[in-house]
């Protein structure tokens, strides 16, 4: 049978050189012969209001494609839109708006104010910071030029004058800064809590701070900071911090922590129970711990309670449903499962809540009040990215003082400064030493706030010298301290990482089941790790006695028996009381100290199939 000859079919290419791909949310809808007159068409209709203010268009003259977003999510900023090199959002407009004869929405409908998505702004805009430097070339012109800041951003002041690592920094501090989060916290119940005693609005404010109503709940305290060396106790970014203002509370925070229980009910009809716990309690408590537990089992509040102390006695149900007793009978056992305190911490009770949890079970959660004074090790920061931990706390007649007796509340060190180049921490301390001699608060605002030439003139109106040294005296010698110190008024935050919340030790403790090696972590009464790079150091200094007590003696140390015939570790028969070999019955056998993690790692060597063999000799 002869083989039919396929016909050729023929490609027909479609070349379109002139055609502009149209896309609708990133779908191909079409071509069109003008990409460029479609996209002003378009841009022009949405500025007249013919079109929706929510669609955005983006012309690409490379590629020839016209984007037309209309899908949410996007990430879409308002600008002013400027033609001719002249702002639309003119002064007697400006003025309608005070008034309220024209709102916002009156501004977008008339196409005074559009808003750009991501795309459309790359394309097709070139703004202007300030309508000062518009020029023929600008297509929009920013609201106000602290808007390119995110609200964090916007709250710091003087940020143009910082390097912008700091910048991250210093928005990242901020919200770990302690203040009043909430007004209604004394009837809360959260799980931690700060509050800062004495919180004080900053002398330099943004714009966007009062905007935003932050001086109404503040995170921090205006300080009198100079810049300096103390004896050695502010090397690096440590700080000397005045004993005698901590001592007037400030920086002083409470730290709250609530815990809490409920009465969970089991299969089978059991529950558990809040009650005093009895002696025969399985795993009943030191008495002394249950002292201040009322009869509901529940503690009383203000009573001041220590690490380990019972907060909420509890009992209950045992694990399996019956257990025999010593007479061998058959009965139900309690067992103690109440709620104390943590390993390390320590409080008064503020608050005691009785309520019913979501299931219908009894619910019960204590706050528990301590109150955090600051002590060396914690962490403080200005709103620069300036941050470091209290070195001393000195007392007060120790410290320098100026020819009108004030004494800095804080010292930092003069090398933090250089290389962060956080020059607005400077100008903040000028700043903040003129506002407390006028009594204004210093508009600190990116871009457009107070310049450092204003608080210069204002200093020396009041007899300061214009950079903000001054002469200082030795406390303890009572000498004239020869260099100038550099002395101002600053805002400084306390940070929650407070250094009795994080300070651990351990001598003895729980180990893990499976490793033998003790516990990891702070709250389970962990050791602290010994990793491979303090092992290398010790192994550097050829400090072996030292190693082998770290990693064995004071870890997992367990002792083995080896057959010398085959290598593999031996077993002890209780019922004939012999030592011998599993695998060849030898009784040839040595005791061989070693880490229990490398007996566990031969064990998993030979669940694969692996026989690992130990061979001994005698030491030489």
């Amino acid at each position: 049978m002869a083989k039919k000859k396929l016909k050729k079919r023929k490609r027909v290419r479609i070349s379109l050189p002139d055609k502009t791909a149209v896309y609708v949310n990133g779908r191909l809808v079409g071509f069109y012969a003008e990409g460029a007159k479609l996209y002003h068409d378009l841009r022009d209709k949405r500025r007249d209001g013919l079109l929706s203010s929510q669609t955005n268009f983006a012309f690409s003259r490379k590629t020839r494609e016209l984007f037309i977003n209309t899908d949410g999510g996007r990430a879409r900023r308002p600008y002013v839109v400027v033609k001719h090199g002249k702002s639309l959002y003119t002064k007697e407009l400006q003025e309608k708006v005070k008034k309220g004869e024209v709102s916002w929405t009156d501004l977008i409908k008339t196409g005074v104010v559009e808003y750009l998505d991501s795309e459309e702004e790359e394309e097709h805009a070139y703004v202007a910071p300030t309508d000062k430097e518009i020029t023929e070339e600008h297509s929009h012109v920013e609201i106000d030029p602290v808007s390119i800041a995110g609200v964090t951003v916007s709250t710091l002041p003087f940020v143009e004058y910082n390097s912008s690592p700091r910048i991250t920094m210093a928005c990242a501090m901020s919200k770990q800064s302690l203040g009043v989060y909430s007004t209604n916290y004394n009837i809360r119940m959260d799980s931690r809590a700060h509050i800062l005693f004495y919180p004080q609005a900053p002398l330099a404010q943004t714009q966007p701070y009062k905007t935003l109503r932050f001086g109404r709940q503040p995170a921090g305290q205006n300080l009198v900071v100079a810049i300096t060396s103390y004896r050695g106790y502010n090397m690096g970014d440590a700080v000397v911090m005045n004993k005698n203002a901590v001592d007037r509370c400030m920086m002083r925070s409470a730290f709250y922590k609530t815990y809490e229980t409920e009465e969970r009910r089991y299969p089978g009809g059991q529950k558990d129970k809040f009650e005093l716990p009895q002696p025969v309690v399985s795993g009943y408590r030191d008495e002394k711990q249950y002292r201040h537990l009322g009869e509901d089992g529940v503690i009383v509040p203000e009573s001041k309670v220590e690490a380990r102390d019972v907060l909420v006695g509890k009992t209950s149900p045992p694990r399996f449903l019956e257990e025999v007793s010593v007479f061998g009978i058959a009965e139900e056992k309690k067992r103690e499962n109440s709620v104390t305190v943590k390993n390390g911490e320590e409080g008064i009770v503020d608050s005691v809540m009785l309520t019913e949890s979501l299931s219908g079970n009894k619910l019960v959660k204590v706050k528990v009040r301590s109150i955090k004074v600051p002590e060396p090790g914690d962490k403080f920061a200005s709103r620069h990215g300036q941050k470091g931990v209290v070195g001393l706390l000195a007392p007060q007649e120790d410290m320098p003082f100026t020819e009108s007796g004030i004494v800095p509340d804080l010292i930092i060190n003069p090398h933090a400064i250089p290389s962060r180049m956080t020059a607005g921490h400077l100008l903040e301390m000028i700043g903040g030493k003129a506002a407390c001699m006028n009594g204004n608060l210093v508009d600190a605002t990116p871009f457009q706030g107070d310049k450092e030439h204003e608080f210069k003139e204002q200093l020396e109106k009041f007899g300061f010298q214009r950079h903000g040294k001054e002469i200082l005296y030795d406390g303890i010698t009572g000498e004239r301290i020869e260099t100038e110190i550099f002395l101002g008024v600053i805002y400084y935050q306390r940070l929650h990482h407070l250094v009795s919340n994080k300070m651990h030790v351990r001598s003895r403790g729980p180990v893990q089941l499976l490793t033998h090696q003790p516990t990891e972590g702070r709250a389970r009464e962990g050791g602290l790790r010994f990793g491979e790079m303090e092992r290398d150091c010790l192994i550097g200094y050829g400090a072996s006695m030292l190693l082998k007590e770290r990693m064995l003696e004071e870890s997992d140390k367990t002792t083995a028996l080896i057959c010398e015939k085959c290598g593999s570790i031996a077993v002890y028969d209780h019922l004939k009381k012999r030592e011998y070999c599993p695998l060849c019955d030898s009784t040839n056998l040595s005791k061989v100290e070693l880490s229990y993690a490398f007996k566990l790692l031969l064990d998993e060597i030979k669940s694969i199939g692996i026989f690992p063999r130990l061979m001994l000799k005698d030491k030489a």
